[in-house]
């Protein structure tokens, strides 16, 4: 029998589209965590991102706008002075902390923030030296275009790589996904500066008429988590979807992750959103999870304190709450692994001490620095 050659071409074509799928994860069951858990710190607010000094403190942020320094012993300190004001409200608030690459020969550190105006607000980037008490020659380097209403979707992660310029992960804003699609707005984006706030000439968009200099990526819902591999100095990402469609993604430079045309998710409503899972010209990730994890912070562990943990990406959970670690045989996901126990709550970032202890802290009201440990 002949085969209708229209019908060979759909055949073909959903084929095609079949084998971009994405592998999912397989949703494993939580195992007992191989680590013991203490306290170092409580009584923080909603706190957002934790940075490990070298003298033994530790920074952390409060989405309500405070910055703290929180000595070895789990002492907060006040909250320190010069930081900006920022919109806290909902997701808005004070975000994510790193250091310069040189701290240590010098107190330079970065902050992202919801930078707010009198009828909207955008994700911003400050720069600022580290006092015993406050922030000093404090100054935005950079503010996502345009300032929108709203409260959600800001991102954001801040990471350094090996080139010495700095990737910021950003969010759609919520109510203007469409916008991600737009190079001409910074909205659902990945933009990579120098540590100054110019623009790379190496940017992939750099002379392209129309679009944002600073974009290196784009068509991203909401990225709260992301990695550079110790050995690759590739950066990794882990964003939210919506109902469902939660991805692992390596972002390369000028390339387009899709959404909101394609998604493995849906709407919170259960409406279907875009154009299905897989479109010509937009990157398939690399892993993605429906039910979501609602990944916040994320490292490559590289210590010794967990030798089995040791190249895997570890996560942090907001939903269902917890720790999900990743192996990875290249760039695939090899296998995925999931602690809760005493990590069964909002956990919003890791760190990695130098003697590869790992630090997170919990998204509560009552927020917690906690230390795993060798048992």
């Amino acid at each position: 029998m002949t085969i209708p050659r229209h019908l060979t071409i759909l055949s073909l074509a959903l084929v095609a589209v079949a084998q971009a799928q994405a592998p999912s994860s397989p949703q494993p069951g939580p195992l007992p965590l191989p680590a013991k858990v203490t306290t170092v710190a409580t009584g923080l607010e909603h706190p957002w991102s934790i940075a490990l000094l070298p003298n033994g403190e530790m920074l952390v942020s409060e989405r309500k706008g405070r910055l703290r320094r929180v000595s070895a012993d789990g002492k907060l300190s006040p909250p320190l002075g010069g930081v900006p004001a920022v919109q806290s409200k909902s997701q808005a608030g004070l975000l994510d902390i790193t250091l310069s690459p040189s701290f240590g020969s010098d107190q330079t550190l970065y902050l992202s923030f919801s930078e707010p105006d009198p009828t909207a607000a955008g994700t911003a980037v400050l720069r600022a030296e580290l006092g015993a008490d406050e922030l000093t020659e404090a100054k935005v380097i950079w503010s996502q275009q345009p300032k929108v209403a709203g409260p959600n979707h800001w991102g954001s992660r801040l990471l350094f790589a090996p080139d010495g310029n700095l990737f910021v992960t950003l969010g759609d804003r919520f109510d203007y996904k469409e916008k991600a699609q737009d190079l001409g707005t910074t909205l659902g984006k990945i933009v990579r500066l120098k540590p100054d706030g110019s623009i790379p000439s190496d940017n992939p968009f750099h002379d392209r008429s129309g679009a944002r200099p600073e974009i290196w990526s784009y068509g991203h819902r909401n990225i709260q988590a992301a990695a550079i591999h110790p050995q690759t100095g590739e950066l990794w990402t882990v964003e939210h979807g919506a109902r469902g469609g939660d991805e692992l993604n390596q972002p390369r430079a000028g390339k387009n992750y899709g959404w909101p045309v394609i998604t493995y998710g849906i709407d919170y409503s259960g409406a279907k959103i875009g154009e299905g899972t897989a479109k010509e010209g937009m990157e398939q990730p690399v892993y993605y999870w429906d039910p979501v994890i609602a990944p916040s912070g994320a490292i490559f562990y590289r210590g010794e304190a967990f030798p089995d943990w040791r190249g895997s990406l570890l996560i942090g959970s907001l939903k269902p709450g917890g720790l999900v670690r990743l192996t990875f045989d290249g760039k695939q996901v090899r296998s995925e692994e999931r602690y809760a126990g005493e990590l069964a709550t909002r956990i919003r970032d890791i760190a990695e001490a130098s003697d590869g202890t790992i630090y997170v802290v919990t998204d509560e009201r009552e927020g917690r620095i906690l230390r795993l440990e060798p048992r």
